[in-house]
């Protein structure tokens, strides 16, 4: 007797599995163990500038935590009766002028090593590297010598020479870096349609260099602000000298008048802050794009 065997049901096809999502490895380290570090740090950074601010708003004497009354008698004296004005002013003057030197050489320079093929080109290079491990101290000699065969000393022209002198290697890496990410062919177009190098330049490159050019000036103008061996060693004449040798002068063997100090260094800090704010976007794409290529 043959007995028919019913057929097996057909089995439904399973979906497929999804796929696993790989752990990160932000997923796998706990929030708290980066927020920590970096509340940490934030205070440690932060601290500083209240105690300066304390400082500054509070009247002479006080021993309070919290600036109140709030005063600005120690502006008012460190602007006034010390002569924070005409330091700001001359702190402008390097700082615009030292921005402008700096730019245009840096833009010709490094276009050139950008464009241009020639024999020393990597010695050339080479040399604009070594040169961002020699102090600015050490060039205080050679450069007053020069200063004072030229009759420049105790001239605001001296010292935006020697800071423009001391940023332009750097500078002139990063334009480099950054012409080099502009392609080739958009020249050649201009070229094509009848324009010459300059020209092709000034319509074709130069707009796509505005993010490395304010990275560029910016650092040349912060440095010019803030520094203070320079200023110190060729300006003699208080009437010429700069906010970081007017801090210096706050401050005597005896005493120290930490209201008139405090205030000052937020004179200083000020202009470096806004300007920072304004152009923070510019400023993080330019070196980057800059030091993608060398």
């Amino acid at each position: 007797m043959i007995t028919e065997i019913a057929p097996a049901p057909e089995r439904v096809a399973a979906p497929p599995a999804r796929p696993r999502r790989k752990r990160r490895a932000w997923d796998e380290v706990p929030r708290w163990h980066i927020y920590l570090p970096l509340t940490v740090y934030l205070l440690f950074t932060l601290v500083p500038f209240y105690w300066i601010l304390l400082f500054a708003l509070r009247p002479a004497g006080s021993t309070s935590l919290v600036p109140w009354p709030m005063t600005f008698d120690h502006f008012e004296k460190v602007w006034n009766e010390r002569a924070f004005g005409t330091y700001f002013q001359n702190s402008v003057l390097v700082g615009l002028a030292t921005l402008v030197m700096t730019t245009l050489v840096a833009l010709a320079g490094g276009y050139a090593l950008a464009r241009f093929d020639f024999r020393v080109k990597k010695a050339f290079m080479l040399a604009l590297l070594c040169t961002q491990f020699v102090p600015g101290a050490l060039l205080l000699v050679p450069l007053f010598e020069i200063f004072a065969n030229l009759r420049m000393i105790n001239s605001l022209g001296s010292v935006v020479l020697a800071e423009t002198v001391f940023q332009l290697p750097l500078s002139m890496i990063l334009i480099s870096g950054f012409i080099r990410n502009v392609p080739y062919s958009l020249e050649e177009a201009a070229w094509v349609d009848g324009c010459d190098r300059f020209t092709a330049f000034r319509i074709v490159v130069l707009p796509l260099l505005r993010p490395g050019l304010i990275a560029v000036g910016s650092f040349a103008f912060v440095h010019a602000w803030n520094h203070f061996l320079f200023a110190l060693m060729f300006l003699s004449d208080q009437g010429k000298q700069t906010i970081p040798v007017g801090l210096n002068t706050l401050m005597s063997a005896d005493s120290v008048d930490l209201g008139a100090l405090a205030a000052g260094g937020i004179i200083a800090a000020v202009p470096v802050v806004i300007v920072f704010a304004f152009i923070q976007k510019w400023l993080i794409t330019g070196f980057s794009a800059g030091a993608v290529k060398g």
